[in-house]
């Protein structure tokens, strides 16, 4: 069984470490079971092992993090849901690509619940949305931008880290970094696509999309 965790309020990003390797820590010793915790931080940036120096554009706008997780820098804040997976792959396989593509399909699978079309780019971690009416790129391309981000990482075969979703940030926060690297593209949210989905409403999708796609 896997257990739901939903924080009310904003989460100390501290915090929420400490408490996912508590968890991940019982989890090793068989006394807790697999959980998803969704919840939301107060603005903050994260580093990723990837992450490069000069992709932190304004170091002073808000606290940065060393995550530990995989992937670059990323954005966190209210509007935004967060979903930690404390999930046990001993249990699911030990195939790390595997697990990030069922992520990215659950995320997927979530934002189809409010009829839009997330994809996955070679090269280019997270979903992504397409913008046509944004106009084009200098290449001729279709505009895209992120509406979620995926970055894990993995003790023992057991997770944690996991996923954001965007709902209704203040999207002016993701300029003080490059999200992810990718100067290219920009970020959306539900709200900005013209959806009024509430939290709650994506936190009702993201669990009946789980159910479907783990």
């Amino acid at each position: 069984m896997v257990e739901w965790i939903e924080s009310q309020g904003l989460v100390p990003y501290e915090a929420a470490l400490a408490e996912m390797e508590a968890r991940v820590a019982a989890m090793h010793e068989g006394r807790a079971t697999e959980a998803i915790w969704l919840l939301e931080h107060p603005p903050l940036y994260t580093a990723g092992t990837s992450a490069r120096a000069e992709d932190l554009i304004d170091p002073g706008r808000f606290p940065v993090h060393v995550a530990g997780r995989g992937g670059q820098y990323t954005y966190h804040g209210p509007g935004q849901r967060v979903a930690y997976v404390m999930l046990d792959l001993n249990r699911r396989g030990r195939d790390v690509r595997a697990f990030v593509h069922r992520l990215e399909s659950w995320v997927i699978a979530t934002l189809a619940e409010f009829n839009v079309v997330g994809e996955i780019r070679e090269g280019r971690v997270g979903v992504w949305v397409r913008r046509p009416e944004k106009g084009l790129n200098a290449d001729g391309s279709v505009r895209e931008d992120k509406i979620a981000a995926i970055g894990i990482k993995l003790r023992r075969w057991i997770s944690f880290h996991g996923i954001s979703i965007n709902v209704e940030p203040d999207l002016d926060h993701f300029g003080g970094i490059v999200p992810c690297g990718i100067h290219e593209h920009g970020v959306t949210s539900l709200v900005d696509l013209g959806l009024p989905v509430t939290m709650h409403d994506l936190d009702v999708a993201l669990k009946a999309a789980f159910e479907r796609t783990f």
